[in-house]
């Protein structure tokens, strides 16, 4: 997938751009931010000597000692914790969920107390943390590996959501996630930590919370993020060969959700399927497609159409490539919104 095109920054330092990964341009935001920031702590299971089970942290520990990156207990209600308590004092702490379906039980943390606290003070504490996610399949592992759980946290007041898709968003996203003043749960495909591309530092970044259409199209517009971005990317490149012309935009931020790009497409293509790994019942797609019906209802030439996971627990490895949204059931979605 080709990397998304930026400005160039004004008074940046001319760099000649590098090809790298999603999880290498994260290892490098990180290093980045607690350069530029020594309130910035790593902390989380296995984030130091080991440098995370995906080496997403790997080297960190050495560079800036054992006091900012810290391996933790087992515990994700205790690393949760830990962290609202160093924001507190503080401190940006940057918390890792070593796999999606661990983080429930830190759940009561995340949602009861970081995501109030801001608000509980009337905005005398701020929470400046960012939790790292894990997420989705594709890596032929089972359930609590390979979920997507993040409706349960776009849903939430008080919490920002992102997703990034590409080396370049990685890199810049988990700065801007860091920056910002709001606890942010920040989802990582995981199938993608190595998938590259260009990366270019002396250009300005995208806002975090703004969705960008990657393709422009007028046949139809697929919506989408994180993990499934490049399947989308693969259906409209298909398609061209059909003489279709799909528009992909991916969302990136979850929660708020940056719909104005959608609205827009969906007035110009009339038809409108959002692809996305997680459950279609009560999820990130249910809001996206009643938003777009209703803003648009005038516009569409078809309902909007959804491509996901299916509403089960997640299979075993050797149906995880039924379960998951693929190039032909996006195609699929795209026929049958072209026959109304």
């Amino acid at each position: 997938m080709a990397a998304p095109t930026m400005n160039n920054a004004p008074g940046a330092t001319a760099q000649p751009p590098r090809t790298t990964t999603l999880g290498k341009a994260l290892n490098s935001g990180l290093r980045a931010a607690m350069e530029r920031d020594p309130k910035v702590i790593v902390m989380g299971e296995d984030v130091g000597k080991l440098g995370g089970v995906f080496r997403i942290t790997d080297g960190l520990q050495k560079d800036f000692g054992e006091q900012r990156v810290l391996d933790t207990p087992l515990s994700e209600s205790g690393i949760i914790g830990a962290a609202i308590g160093l924001a507190i004092r503080g401190f940006r702490p940057v918390a890792e969920i070593q796999f999606d379906g661990f983080i429930f039980p830190g759940f009561d943390q995340i949602v009861s107390q970081l995501a109030k606290l801001h608000y509980r003070t009337q905005g005398r504490v701020k929470v400046p943390i960012v939790v790292r996610v894990p997420f989705g399949g594709g890596i032929g592992a089972v359930e609590h590996h390979s979920e997507s759980p993040e409706s349960y946290f776009a849903h939430t007041a008080g919490l920002r959501v992102v997703s990034c898709s590409n080396a370049v968003d990685a890199y810049w996203m988990i700065q801007q996630a860091i920056d910002c003043d709001d606890p942010v749960l920040f989802f990582e495909p995981k199938a993608r930590y190595y998938e590259k591309a260009e990366l270019d530092t002396s250009l300005t970044p995208e806002p975090l919370f703004a969705s960008r259409v990657l393709r422009k199209g007028s046949t139809a517009t697929l919506v989408t993020y994180g993990p499934s971005v490049k399947t989308c990317m693969a259906a409209a490149a298909a398609a061209a060969e059909d003489g279709l012309d799909l528009e992909v935009i991916d969302l990136r931020t979850l929660s708020p959700l940056d719909l104005a790009p959608v609205f827009d497409s969906a007035r110009r293509t009339g038809r409108v399927v959002m692809v996305t790994e997680a459950p279609s019942e009560s999820s990130i797609s249910s809001e996206v497609i009643a938003q777009v019906q209703k803003e648009c209802f005038y516009s569409l030439e078809a309902p909007v159409l959804r491509v996901t996971g299916f509403d089960t627990p997640y299979p075993p490895s050797k149906l995880e490539e039924e379960f998951l949204p693929d190039l032909d059931r996006v195609l699929h979605a795209v026929d049958q919104a072209l026959t109304y």
